[in-house]
């Protein structure tokens, strides 16, 4: 049962978020449970992996063999913590996936929402 105090001071900015904005959990709303006990379990809702599509594509980075998704994150975003917006960009749900085979291709895009400029010549 979420406490509607709680509620209305989140949904009107009156209480600090749970997750800061770069956190992939960041404006996913926090809830609780009653289980049949009476013990009250806290929880986030659950994040669903973007689709691909709705990045823009900034490059491609051609996987080789020991590549992290978190040194990938430093090189090109900058962040080695926000690994996590390469995976959205890929559509993956396990990151070791993406690394794991050479050769593979991986999209590095900007931020899901985030319209890249569009190149008239």
């Amino acid at each position: 049962m979420i406490d509607p105090i709680q509620a209305f001071m989140q949904a009107n900015s009156l209480v600090t978020p749970l997750f800061p904005p770069e956190s992939r959990y960041h404006g996913i709303a926090a809830v609780q449970a009653a289980q049949p006990d009476g013990t009250v379990v806290a929880y986030l809702k659950r994040r669903f992996v973007p689709p691909p599509e709705n990045f823009s594509l900034l490059q491609e980075h051609m996987v080789t063999a020991g590549d992290r998704l978190d040194n990938l994150a430093a090189r090109y975003i900058g962040d080695p913590s926000q690994y996590w917006r390469i995976c959205d960009a890929n559509g993956a749900i396990r990151p070791d996936e993406l690394t794991e085979t050479a050769g593979k291709r991986l999209s590095i895009t900007l931020p899901e929402g985030v319209q890249g400029v569009i190149d008239a010549s």
